[in-house]
């Protein structure tokens, strides 16, 4: 039984949650290994349609933990403690997001981050491969790696000028400064921002419930796997043949008749 991260479930919508409080949830080989496992499971269950990530009492997840930080310098080399050799979760996964964390690119349903407290390190670089993100206004983040002698780590460099342009994110990666969720709030970071953690928490899971109730499944994987797959194409013209055979796909299923037909009823569609 996972002891790292837990698991609950409402519905169609599954939280995760990092579950180290007492060091602040940070990371750990471990909690990589239970977290890869739970994301895995999540993602073959059809009746879970969206997943929040968030961290157990009032942080998000503060990175690394500093035992297995002073470990790394006393061997003078990167050692992700205990084995997080788990398949990397991802229906369909395409070999340019079959690594650390990006793999989230892959999953099925949507991820949504709930930043209710402190994210550093590794848990600001999970947050960046979330779908969408909810911060508490108060939430304290950093890149942190600059400040321990690292370079950008598990693909921040890559996510953070994708999300908030190459301006602001030099100024995060490059001096590993505390920034918070009210201060970067217009900059395109977050979908909202919260008053407070339980705030944040409850952002996200509200909009989880209503995708969950609202948005064809079958049209939210395909639509998820459309961006990530044009957020490395770099073809608008492949982009718009391929939605066009997407389309007459979808026109063939019970999904898209049931929605035109809520459309026409002026009701809820049946999803």
């Amino acid at each position: 039984m996972s002891e790292t991260v837990l698991v609950t479930i409402d519905g169609a919508v599954a939280t995760v949650s990092l579950n180290r409080p007492h060091r602040h949830n940070a990371w750990t080989g471990r909690m990589h290994a239970e977290y890869k496992t739970a994301m895995s499971t999540l993602d073959a269950d059809t009746a879970i349609r969206a997943i929040v990530v968030t961290g157990a009492g009032n942080t998000f997840c503060v990175g690394g933990d500093s035992d297995a930080l002073a470990g790394h310098a006393d061997r003078g080399g990167y050692d992700p403690g205990e084995s997080v050799n788990v398949t990397n979760p991802g229906t369909n996964l395409a070999p340019e997001f079959d690594h650390d964390l990006a793999w989230h690119y892959g999953l099925r349903v949507p991820v949504i981050a709930a930043i209710n407290g402190a994210c550093a390190g590794i848990g600001l670089a999970l947050t960046l491969f979330c779908d969408l993100r909810f911060i508490s206004a108060t939430a304290k983040c950093t890149t942190a790696a600059p400040k321990l002698g690292l370079p950008a780590e598990y693909g921040m460099s890559w996510t953070l000028p994708r999300i908030v342009g190459v301006t602001r994110a030099a100024d995060l990666l490059l001096s590993g400064r505390v920034f918070t969720g009210d201060e970067t709030r217009d900059w395109g970071l977050w979908n909202g921002v919260a008053s407070d953690g339980v705030g944040a928490l409850a952002m996200a899971q509200q909009w989880a419930q209503s995708l969950a109730t609202s948005a064809g499944p079958n049209a939210v994987e395909t639509t998820k796997a459309q961006i990530y797959r044009d957020l490395i194409r770099h073809d608008v013209g492949a982009s718009v043949d391929e939605s066009i055979a997407l389309i007459n796909d979808a026109t063939q299923t019970a999904e898209y008749r049931e929605g035109v037909a809520a459309l026409r009823d002026k009701r809820p569609p049946q999803f």
